[in-house]
């Protein structure tokens, strides 16, 4: 998408001039004749960069500056100026101006810096994006399998993914849906901008919104300064809502505007932040028995589920499994710097008998920890450490006669983690974050071990 910037420029001559530069630049212009003009236009849409005259009739420069970093801290402005007024336009630039022009001026300065102002937005986005970890230097996500489930389901990612209709990605915990949301991102148009992921399940309740929308300084207790939101760093982009299902009600109404409006207001703020982002969602609950138990809201459920796209359980795609465990397994190598293993006849029938209640996620975790354990070139079923048979939470009690001492290796540990983290979860009055610190684990860990060990 070409870059937008707002013109602010009260004689017609000058902004013809710069409209018709810019635009072959490959820019998109918008322009404004005064700066009252300029103001109502920044509350109105989105822009990457502001080129705005000092001196201007109704409102100034300054007052559009104000007005361009309290909508967005990360937008350039770009101040024009006569000689005369060199001290106010170095007052603007300590204000938060990108820089400033002197007129009259070489087009081809202005033009180096536009180009600057505008790599320095991308840039700055980007650092915030990995500052916190949502950005990947990914290329095509890589989906493995040729199974009829898995290539049914491509084929419609593949159908959705031009198109701007939300994607509800639905499946069991493990499937990859973060995979399939970043195949949707990237054979959009929205691929050269940002995807942003945040699991909605994996942050304490009272600081999703903020991290959802963002938060004004003073807002609350903590807040000193300004905070981006996920929904600003993913404008123009794609942002992914893993675990969707477990937003709290309040958080949903704030949603379901974002969908309808494009806009939304940060935690402590009163101006509308428009935004052009494309929302995919995913769950692995089941969203219309949320509806029918009043427990998530049916507008809402409707407005996600606008293009719903089942990803199907490993245990319903077994001819992958092959695939899928010779590529992690060379990953893994790879990653640990040891010498490539390969599976045996034997490994890959254990494989393939095994129910994976943990998905792909689990089958991964297998290899990885088999490539640790094993110092054999080729792995064999005892390598991977897979219980035989029953839950993957079950105790050793539960485990067959002929059960050999990895089976109840793996049973024991499943049944000592339940144990202790239903002890902790006591001790914690069911506070999910405090028992996280207390067992040592991420957030979204602990919530993973809750749902595979079925502890209420």
């Amino acid at each position: 998408m070409k870059p937008t910037i707002l013109v602010v420029e009260d004689k017609e001559s000058m902004a013809e001039m710069l409209v018709q530069a810019l635009g072959a630049e490959g820019y998109a212009v918008e322009t404004a004749a005064d700066g009252a003009q300029g103001i109502k236009r920044l509350r109105e849409m989105r822009v990457d960069l502001v080129l705005t005259d000092l001196k201007l009739p109704k409102k100034d420069g300054l007052a559009v500056l104000a007005e361009a970093k309290l909508r967005d801290p990360l937008l350039p402005v770009v101040v024009m100026t006569a000689f005369g007024t060199i001290e106010t336009a170095v007052k603007a630039v300590k204000e938060g101006a990108f820089d400033f022009l002197t007129k009259p001026f070489e087009m081809d300065h202005l033009l180096l810096v536009v180009r600057r102002a505008v790599e320095s937005r991308q840039l700055l986005t980007e650092n915030l994006l990995l500052r916190e970890e949502f950005a990947e230097k990914i290329g095509m996500p890589r989906i493995i399998g040729k199974g009829p489930a898995i290539e049914e389901v491509t084929r419609v990612i593949q159908r959705v993914a031009p198109a701007q209709t939300t994607v509800l990605l639905q499946g069991e915990s493990g499937t990859g849906k973060e995979l399939f949301a970043r195949a949707v991102h990237h054979l959009s148009p929205r691929k050269d901008n940002p995807f942003v992921a945040i699991n909605c399940a994996a942050i304490p309740r009272e600081l999703l919104e903020t991290e959802l929308f963002g938060h004004e300084r003073g807002s609350f207790t903590g807040a000193v300064e300004r905070r981006i939101g996920k929904f600003e760093l993913a404008h123009r982009g794609t942002i992914f809502l893993d675990e969707v299902g477990d937003l709290d009600p309040a958080l949903q109404a704030k949603l379901l505007r974002v969908l309808q409006d494009q806009a939304f207001e940060r935690v402590g703020g009163n101006v509308p932040i428009q935004v052009d982002v494309r929302v995919v969602a995913a769950t692995n609950r089941d969203l219309k028995k949320l509806v029918d138990a009043k427990a998530f809201r049916e507008d809402l459920y409707y407005r996600l589920s606008a293009f719903p796209v089942t990803i199907p359980p490993l245990r319903e795609r077994l001819e992958d499994i092959p695939a899928l465990a010779e590529f992690f397994l060379t990953r893994a190598c790879a990653e640990m710097k040891k010498p490539v293993k390969r599976l045996s006849k034997g490994a890959i029938e254990a494989l393939q008998s095994w129910t994976w209640p943990g998905n792909v996620r689990e089958l991964e975790n297998a290899l990885d920890r088999a490539v640790i354990l094993s110092e054999a070139e080729e792995l064999a079923p005892e390598h991977l450490g897979l219980p035989a048979g029953g839950a993957s939470a079950q105790g050793p009690g539960d485990l067959p006669a002929d059960a050999g001492l990895h089976e109840v290796g793996a049973a024991a540990a499943a049944e000592a983690e339940a144990r202790l983290i239903r002890k902790v979860l006591g001790e914690t009055g069911g506070n999910k974050s405090k028992a996280a610190i207390r067992l040592k684990v991420s957030y979204k860990t602990l919530l993973t071990k809750i749902k595979d060990y079925g502890i209420e």
